[in-house]
């Protein structure tokens, strides 16, 4: 709880001057709530004395001034201090999702997808409804007790002794429960977070549930999850269902002992009949308090089990970040890049074994090898996508790894082998990394990239919605986007992993003509299984289980008659057979 507090403080602190207001109007209101039954207990004592038509009126205006009154400042308690959790909640939101942006690959490789949406949004609820009504009726609960034990005290103190003598039951059981109930809320969230990654990887592999007709299976699987998260909230509904009829029963017999020892100290004249009504009044007012205290409870453990998810996931550190004095660029980049010795250790062992090469500005080069070999990890180093374990990679001379990786990342077009598009226009998608580029900026480098003939066929041509991840786009229309992405930037650096990949050779070599004229002058590198991609390129290194097996050109390595020898003439059978 304390350490909770204090690394939510600084939220906090940020609407302190609401937070001032609305404790402000929360103990206005509570001393207008303590201060009615005084006013009852002096209205009968009066009364008492001789029935008095002007001291019924009085005390009833009274008690309707003090009710309006404490009506004011509870609705602005409320409006207050609950907004204020809503503002807590933007922030937290906020700062959760822009730290999500800065951390590495490796973060989203170990945490789902669902897991996460299930932090950023079940558990932050959580959070607002413990800072919200939980904090607000915790401290209107504990404010109205001491104010009600200092007046009860001041009357009779061994009756507010017995009025109180339940308390520490109470204690004992909120200590019980609310344990159980942080408990069981972990396992509640932590299974709501396995179906909503089973859902989202289901929706997002749905063409793979049908193709392998697998729906029956995925929804005997999700029918398991559910059950299992039903029966999650109904152990933490009986633990809950069991606290408060057992605070309601503690309530009760605090009524009882305040009627039996109260009435004995009015038979003594201990304590006036106006006494014994306050009294009374004041435990009819503290029923929904001590109920409402057990509420409270629940709901200050479930955001405490919330935030510890949350602040797990706030306090995991990018591996990639930038150096604290980064770099400044020295314009324009001449783009010259080089590995000395590159060592890069994978999860499933070394990817790369020492490799040193250097590309010179301007310059194509490109990386070939069979499957797995290192050549996407290679290149993932040049955007610091990735760090070597040893060895240095430089871009002009200097340790890429003292730029700020978001600048470094400004002068590099990167093509990755998986292409993503979002949810939007074929426009919006390819000005991802341009979102100034004119229309006639856009239309030219998707003529560039070869989506022109592809534009007439779409129902609005740039402007048509290509759905969740593209699924509207074939694979190779999927790719020219990306690679007309990647050209608007106009990058001192092109990356293009394995980009022509999913398109057929005929339309490669209509794309490769059309870079030709936007790769002059630019470092260029080219991943790519296919002789016919990077014949052309100016160096051709072969990477075989992270080293460097051969480098030259296209007719060099032709004459050496070694891997990439037979890789040309394995692809040469390949479309012999596929003329046939």
């Amino acid at each position: 709880m304390i350490d909770a507090a204090r690394k939510l403080w600084p939220y906090l602190w940020r609407h302190r001057r609401g937070l001032i207001l609305g404790f402000g109007a929360l103990i206005v209101k509570d001393l207008f709530v303590v201060g009615q039954p005084v006013l009852i207990k002096a209205g009968i004592d009066s009364l008492m004395g001789g029935f008095s038509l002007r001291t019924l009126v009085y005390l009833a205006l009274g008690l309707i001034l003090l009710s309006a009154l404490k009506g004011v400042f509870q609705y602005w308690m409320r409006i207050t201090l609950v907004g204020i959790s809503r503002d807590v909640e933007f922030d937290l939101r906020n700062d959760l999702y822009a730290h999500l942006l800065t951390l590495s690959p490796d973060f989203f490789a170990r945490y789902r997808t669902g897991d996460i949406l299930s932090r950023s949004t079940s558990d932050l609820n959580a959070v607002r409804m413990m800072l919200g009504p939980g904090v607000m009726y915790w401290a209107e609960t504990m404010f109205t007790f001491l104010l009600a034990f200092i007046v009860m005290l001041s009357v009779d103190w061994r009756l507010t002794l017995v009025a109180l003598s339940p308390a520490p039951l109470v204690s004992i059981a909120v200590v019980f429960f609310g344990q159980r109930i942080h408990t069981r809320f972990e396992k509640i969230q932590r299974q709501f977070a396995d179906i909503s990654s089973r859902v989202q990887e289901n929706l997002a592999g749905m063409r793979m549930v049908r193709a392998y007709v697998q729906e029956d299976a995925e929804l005997a699987l999700f029918d398991s999850l559910n059950k299992d998260y039903v029966d999650q909230n109904i152990r933490l509904a009986r633990i809950s269902g069991l606290f408060m009829p057992l605070l309601q029963f503690l309530i009760g017999i605090t009524f009882l002992l305040v009627l039996w020892a109260g009435g004995y100290a009015l038979l003594e004249k201990r304590i006036t009949l106006g006494g014994f009504v306050m009294f009374n009044t004041y435990m009819g007012m503290l029923i929904w308090p001590m109920i409402a205290f057990g509420w409270v409870i629940n709901l200050i453990q479930r955001g405490m089990a919330s935030f510890a998810r949350i602040d797990d996931m706030i306090h995991q550190k990018p591996r990639i970040a930038a150096p604290k004095n980064p770099v400044g660029f020295d314009l324009p980049v001449r783009a010259d890049v080089e590995f000395q010795n590159v060592v890069l250790e994978g999860s499933s062992g070394m990817a790369l074994a020492g490799v040193s090469l250097r590309i010179e500005a301007g310059q194509t080069v490109a990386i070939a090898g069979h499957t797995g070999c290192g050549k996407t990890s290679l290149v993932q180093m040049i955007p610091r996508m990735a760090d070597p374990t040893s060895g240095t990679v430089l871009l002009d001379g200097i340790d890429v790894r003292r730029f700020d990786p978001r600048e470094l990342r400004r002068h590099i077009g990167f093509v990755p082998q998986e292409t993503f598009l979002f949810s939007s226009t074929l426009a919006e998608n390819i000005a991802l990394g341009v979102p100034s580029a004119t229309r006639e900026q856009i239309e030219e480098a998707a003529a560039i990239a070869g989506l022109g003939p592809d534009l007439a066929s779409f129902p609005n041509g740039l402007d048509t919605v290509v759905g969740e991840r593209g699924i509207t786009l074939s694979g190779g229309q999927k790719q020219r986007t990306a690679i007309a992405r990647a050209i608007l930037r106009n990058p001192q650096i092109l990356i293009l992993d394995d980009a022509l990949s999913s398109v057929d050779t005929v339309t490669e070599e209509r794309i490769l003509s059309g870079l030709s004229r936007v790769l002059e002058g630019r470092t260029t590198i080219l991943i790519s299984h296919r002789v016919s991609t990077i014949r052309q390129a100016d160096v051709i290194y072969v990477l075989d289980h992270g080293r460097i097996v051969e480098q030259g050109t296209h007719d060099q390595l032709l004459a050496r008659g070694g891997y990439y020898a037979e890789l040309h003439e394995k692809q040469l059978l390949e479309e012999e057979l596929e003329a046939i």
